[in-house]
């Protein structure tokens, strides 16, 4: 489904000091049509927390999913938490955030800070309404996002960072805010914003939290796509269609493979040159072809590729195997166009190479792509 907005989403928690599990607890589900984000606040810290907020946060997104209204949302909530014996209550914050990829954003806050909406450059609390929902008052708001917009839920523990040490009245909301300005005009990535603000607030509390504190960072952007043409197809009949296809994509355009380099170059009326400086680390070089983004080996690459993928901070360089990697994990809709044509190169009995392994080590790329949210297609020729 072509979408019109990307939501990226990413959370980082720190526990109070002296205990192992975090009292927060966060949700980030994705359908085929956006996001749905559940923050929630155990009463309390440690394991007890733990559990007050997995329940809600498990309880809530599964409704959600389910399409349930948030009227039985929180009903289900108040029913289903186990009562504390000392306090006799049952209780657990919460924060649900949902945004289609039309920018369409739904935002219920209970007991929660509120939500910090960063758009055009200014920072602002969402402007809900209060209403009572199974004698609850909850915030509610319906608004819309675009791109270039960020969102940012926190626990108390954000807002409460340094309180009677290094800041006499903790963080406090407005600071918050001005710090979000700021680094929102240096960052745009989800995952990098929510760092440095638990960073700010594990330094506040000297390293010894005095609360569980949970920042979800969310980006609002144009999606980015890649088409990656993979392997000769089996019938040489397919080759143009192969090309018209990647060719017709959105995005970058990928070529993987000796053979398939030379069929691109070939049906694109183009030349192709090896690039021998990018070779490095026993990966072979790439090559350039007008009217193409990157252009790789095949199987070897592709092999290097996947071990970059499952340890990310290794793909930093030149070579093919980390550029391919970097665009793969930087995509949001990557779709493979694999050929099945068998390598005559591979038929060499002492090469421990077929077209099953080049599949199956794309199935597995395929997989961990997938497994980081993005959304993986694979398409054989």
């Amino acid at each position: 489904m072509m979408e019109r907005l990307h939501v990226e989403a990413a959370s980082l928690s720190i526990a109070k000091h002296g205990e192992e599990l975090c009292g927060d607890r966060v949700d980030i589900s994705r359908n085929g049509h956006g996001i749905t984000v559940v923050l929630s606040d155990g009463l309390g810290s440690g394991v007890k927390a733990n559990i007050l907020a997995t329940l809600t946060t498990t309880i809530a997104a599964s409704m959600l999913r389910g399409g349930a209204a948030i009227e039985d949302v929180v009903e289900t909530i108040g029913h289903t938490l186990p009562i504390c014996k000392v306090r006799q209550v049952a209780y657990s914050t919460f924060t649900i955030l949902q945004v289609d990829s039309d920018g369409n954003a739904y935002l219920v806050q209970f007991d929660n800070p509120d939500a910090f909406y960063v758009s055009d450059g200014r920072v602002n609390s969402v402007e809900c309404v209060q209403r009572r929902v199974a004698d609850k008052v909850v915030k509610e708001a319906r608004f819309t996002v675009q791109a270039g917009d960020h969102l940012f839920l926190v626990s108390d523990g954000v807002i409460h960072a340094g309180i009677g040490g290094v800041l006499n009245l903790g963080w406090r909301w407005p600071n918050v805010a001005e710090y979000i300005r700021r680094i929102t005009q240096q960052e745009k990535r989800a995952s990098v914003l929510a760092k440095w603000m638990i960073n700010v607030c594990d330094q506040f509390y000297g390293g010894k939290p005095g609360d569980d504190a949970t920042v979800v960072a969310i980006s609002v952007r144009e999606p980015r796509y890649v088409t990656a043409a993979v392997g000769p197809p089996r019938n040489p009949e397919d080759d143009r269609v192969m090309v018209d296809r990647l060719l017709a994509s959105l995005g970058t355009r990928v070529v993987c493979g000796g053979t398939t380099g030379k069929i691109f170059a070939r049906e694109m009326g183009a030349s192709l040159a090896v690039d021998l400086s990018s070779m490095d680390r026993g990966v072979p070089p790439t090559a350039t072809v007008r009217g193409l983004d990157l252009v790789t080996e095949g199987i070897i690459t592709l092999s290097k590729t996947l071990s970059r993928l499952k340890n990310p901070e290794e793909a930093h360089g030149k070579d093919g195997a980390s550029r391919l990697a970097r665009v793969l994990l930087d995509a949001d809709h990557i779709e493979f166009l694999v050929g099945k044509a068998v390598n005559p190169a591979h038929q060499n009995p002492n090469l421990p190479i077929s077209t099953t392994l080049k599949e199956q080590v794309m199935q597995n790329i395929a997989e961990i792509l997938s497994e980081r949210g993005k959304e993986v297609r694979i398409t054989y020729f």
